[in-house]
C-alpha cells in the first residue's frame, strides 16, 4: 500500500506529526523501562518469599519427624513397661528393622549407669545436667548432642521409661540424621539445604560451604525481617532464607536452624527471555505509532483549518467553541451548521452525562435511603424545577408511606415517616404510568396537598412501579408552568424507571439478607436442638463473639463473617451420635476422637458454599489452643484465625456457664478465673482482654 505524504509539506502537519510521535514513543519507552525494572524486582521478591516459605515448610517437616521419633520412644517405653524385665527385653525383629530406619542405635541406661543395647551401638551422650534430668523426670523427651572426633554431630533422644518408676531407666536412641534431613528429597528446584545448630555450626549441608558462612551477621539475629541474606561460594551468588526450629520446651534443646539457598541466576532466569522480546516489542510499537500517526494526520488535515480545529474541539467535548467562516459560499453555511450542531450536542451531552452519573450512582447503591438521597440531591443538575419530593409506599400493603423532601439545609433532605396514604389518594397514579401534570391551584390529591405552598403553580408527578405495583411517586414542583421542558420531562421519566429498578434491587437485597440470616439462625438452632443441653448455645456464643470483635476493631464485613462463623461453629456436631453428646460420664478415647472431629466435619459441610469460604477457618480452628495443644490440627499463635481465637473464648464461657449432663454450670467469677489462667495457653491474651471488657 502506497502512503501519500504530501500533507506533510504543511508546517502545522509536520509539527503535529512530530508531536504525535514524541508523545507516543516517550511514554512507551518509559513504560518499557519501568516494566522491565518492576518485573525484575517482582521476580526477585517472589523468589525470596518462596524461599522463606520453603525454609519454614522444611523446618516444620523436621519438627514433625522429631515428634514422630518421640512417639516411637513412647511406644517402645510402653512395651518395656509391659515386659517382666526391661533390661532383658528384646523387641521383635521386624520392629527393630523399622526402628533402625530412624535410630542408629537404641539402648537402656539403667539406674546404675550401665547401658543395655536393644540394637545398634550403645553409645551415650554427655552426662545430663540437673535441668535436663528434671526435664526427663517431668515425663518429657530430651534431645542431646555430642560431637565426635571427626567433627560430626551425633543427636540423641532420651526419655524415662516410666516417670512413676525412674529406676526402670532411661531409653536413649541415637537419631539417624539421614532420616531427619538427608531424606528430604522434595526440595524446591535448584535449592540447597543447610542445617545449623544453636551456635550456627554446620550440622548438615547439601553443598560445600565457605568457612565464613556461619559468621554471617544476619544469622546472629532473630529479627524476622532480617531472615534473608546473600552469600557467595566459588563466584556463584546465592540468596538464602532461614527458619528456626525452637525445641526448648518440647525437647530441652536450644534450636535447629534451617537455611535454604538458591542461586540468584535461577531466580532471575525468566528475565533472560524477557530481555530478548523487549526490543522487538519496542520496535513494533514504534512502527505502529508511526503508521497510525500518518493515517490520522492525513485524515484530519482538511482544507479548511478552522473547521478542522472546531471539529477537534468538539471531539474533545468543548461544545462551547464556535468557528467563523466568512467565504460567502457553501462553506460559510457549513460553518453555521457546525456551530448549531455543536450547541445542540453540548446540551444533549451534558444531559446524558448527568443522567448517566445519576444512573450509576443509584444502580450501584443497595440502600433505599442512599438511592433516594442521590436522586434528590442530583436531579437539580439538569432539571429546571423549584421543589422535589419522593414518597415511598409501604411494601407490606399498609396505608402508610415515607416522604423525602429536598430542602435548603446542610443535609438537604427532610424525612417524614409513617404518613397516611389511602388507596384513593394514589388511584390516579396507579392507572397512569406516564408523567402526570397537575395544576397546584386546583383541587389537589390528598397525597400532594401537604406539599403545596402559595408559590408553587404546578406539579409533575412521576410514578414508580416495581413488579407492576405502585411503589412510590417523584413530585417536581414549578413556580412557572411555562418553564416545564418536555425534553427534561422525558429524561425525568427515564430516570424514574431507573430509580424503580434500583429500589427493586435494594428491596431484593434486603429480603435476601433477612432470608440468609434467618436461615443461618434456623440452622444453628437445629444443631443446638440436637441436645437439650446446648439449646441456644450458638446464638449466645454469637452475641459474645460480636461484642469482642467490636472491641478489637473489626470492620462490618469482618463482623458479618464472625457472626456467620459463630452461628455455624458447631454444625459438625450433626455427625456426632447423641449418646456421645449427652453422655454423663467420661468419654472414651474413641468417643473423644469422634467429638474432636466435629470442627473438621463442619468445615467439610461448608466447603461447597463458595460464599462461606472466609468462615471455614473459624469453624475449623475454634478448638485450637494458642499454645498449639488444641485440635484438630494443633495450630498455635497467629497461625490460628483471629475469628477462631475469639470464638474459642466465647464458646468456652458459654459452655462453662451452662449445665451439662456430666456437671452443673460454673458461676461467672469461677469462669473468669479459669479464662484468665488460660490466657496465653488455651486463649489469645488480647482476645481474653477484650472479653473481660465485654463482661
Amino acid at each position: 500500500m502506497k502512503i501519500e505524504l504530501t500533507f506533510l509539506r504543511s508546517n502545522v502537519a509536520r509539527r503535529i506529526f512530530t508531536l504525535f510521535i514524541f508523545c507516543a514513543l516517550v511514554p512507551i519507552l518509559a513504560m518499557a523501562i519501568l516494566s522491565f525494572i518492576q518485573v525484575r524486582k517482582q521476580l526477585y521478591e517472589q523468589g525470596k518469599r518462596r524461599l522463606h516459605q520453603s525454609s519454614k515448610a522444611i523446618g516444620m517437616s523436621i519438627f514433625e519427624r522429631l515428634s514422630f521419633l518421640e512417639n516411637e520412644l513412647k511406644v517402645f517405653s510402653s512395651s518395656l513397661n509391659s515386659s517382666p524385665s526391661a533390661s532383658t527385653y528384646r523387641p521383635p525383629e521386624e520392629y527393630c528393622k523399622r526402628l533402625n530406619q530412624r535410630f542408629k542405635g537404641l539402648s537402656l541406661l539403667t539406674d546404675a549407669g550401665k547401658y543395655s543395647s536393644f540394637f545398634g551401638p550403645a553409645e551415650q551422650p554427655t552426662e545430663q545436667s540437673e535441668k535436663e534430668k528434671q526435664h526427663l523426670r517431668s515425663g518429657r523427651t530430651l534431645i542431646a548432642s555430642r560431637t565426635c572426633g571427626n567433627n560430626r554431630l551425633h543427636i540423641y533422644m532420651m526419655r524415662i521409661v516410666d516417670p512413676q518408676e525412674p529406676k526402670q531407666g532411661i531409653l536413649c536412641g541415637e537419631v539417624n540424621c539421614t532420616y531427619l534431613w538427608g531424606s528430604l528429597a522434595s526440595l524446591p528446584t535448584m535449592t540447597e539445604l543447610c542445617i545449623l545448630d544453636d551456635s550456627n555450626h554446620v550440622i548438615y549441608s547439601s553443598i560445600p560451604l565457605p568457612s565464613s558462612f556461619h559468621e554471617t551477621s544476619v544469622l546472629k539475629t532473630t529479627h524476622s525481617s532480617l531472615r534473608r541474606f546473600a552469600w557467595k561460594c566459588e563466584d556463584k551468588e546465592y540468596l538464602a532464607s532461614f527458619w528456626d526450629i525452637f525445641l526448648k520446651y518440647n525437647f530441652f534443646y536450644p534450636k535447629l536452624r534451617v537455611v535454604l539457598s538458591v542461586s540468584k541466576d535461577h531466580i532471575l532466569a525468566p528475565i533472560t527471555y524477557f530481555k530478548k522480546i523487549f526490543p522487538l516489542v519496542i520496535l513494533l510499537s514504534f512502527w505502529v505509532v508511526l503508521l497510525l500517526s500518518i493515517i490520522q494526520i492525513r485524515r484530519t488535515m482538511l482544507p479548511l483549518e478552522k473547521l478542522k480545529d472546531g471539529t477537534k474541539r468538539v471531539a474533545m467535548r468543548d461544545f462551547d467553541s464556535r468557528v467563523t467562516v466568512r467565504n460567502g459560499d457553501e462553506f460559510e453555511e457549513l460553518g453555521e451548521s457546525f456551530n448549531t450542531m455543536a450547541k445542540q450536542l453540548g446540551k444533549q451531552f451534558n444531559a446524558l452525562t448527568t443522567m448517566s452519573e445519576i444512573d450509576r450512582a443509584i444502580l450501584s447503591a443497595l440502600d433505599t435511603d442512599k438511592i433516594v438521597g442521590t436522586v434528590i440531591t442530583r436531579m437539580h443538575e439538569f432539571f429546571s424545577y423549584d421543589f422535589v419530593s419522593i414518597i415511598l409506599l409501604n411494601s407490606k400493603g399498609k396505608n402508610s408511606a415515607r416522604r423525602y423532601i429536598g430542602i435548603d439545609k446542610p443535609d438537604g433532605i427532610k424525612i417524614d415517616d409513617d404518613i397516611d396514604v389511602s388507596y384513593e389518594a394514589v388511584e390516579k397514579f396507579i392507572d397512569n404510568r406516564e408523567i402526570v401534570l397537575i395544576n397546584a391551584k386546583q383541587n389537589l390529591s390528598p397525597v400532594l396537598a401537604p406539599l403545596d405552598n402559595n408559590d408553587i403553580n404546578s406539579f409533575a408527578v412521576l410514578p414508580l412501579f416495581i413488579k407492576q405495583r405502585l411503589a412510590g411517586i417523584i413530585t417536581l414542583g414549578f413556580l412557572d408552568s411555562s418553564s416545564i421542558n418536555q425534553e427534561d420531562l422525558r429524561h425525568a421519566h427515564q430516570l424514574a424507571d431507573q430509580v424503580a429498578v434500583a429500589l427493586s434491587n435494594a428491596q431484593l437485597i434486603e429480603e435476601l439478607d433477612l432470608l440468609n440470616w434467618g436461615t443461618l439462625t434456623a440452622l444453628a438452632r437445629t444443631v443446638d436442638a440436637k441436645s437439650p443441653w446446648t439449646a441456644g448455645h450458638s446464638e449466645r456464643v454469637t452475641k459474645i463473639a460480636l461484642k469482642i470483635g467490636q472491641i478489637l476493631g473489626f470492620s462490618s464485613n469482618e463482623l458479618e463473617d464472625l457472626r456467620r462463623g459463630a452461628l455455624l461453629h458447631d454444625i459438625g456436631k450433626i455427625g456426632v451420635p447423641m449418646d456421645i453428646l449427652d453422655k454423663s460420664g467420661n468419654l472414651t478415647n474413641e468417643e473423644r476422637k469422634i467429638i474432636q472431629e466435629h470442627p473438621r466435619m463442619g468445615a467439610r459441610i461448608l466447603q461447597p458454599i463458595a460464599a462461606y469460604a472466609p468462615i471455614i477457618p473459624i469453624v475449623l480452628q475454634h478448638h485450637e489452643h494458642f499454645n498449639g495443644k488444641g485440635y484438630p490440627d494443633g495450630l498455635a499463635g497467629e497461625d490460628i484465625d483471629l475469628g477462631a481465637r475469639i470464638l474459642a473464648v466465647a464458646d468456652v464461657f458459654d459452655a462453662l456457664v451452662s449445665d451439662r449432663p456430666y456437671r452443673k454450670g460454673f458461676d461467672q467469677e469461677a469462669i473468669l478465673t479459669i479464662i484468665k489462667q488460660e490466657s496465653g495457653k488455651q486463649f489469645d491474651p488480647k482476645v481474653v482482654q477484650a472479653f473481660l471488657e465485654v463482661i
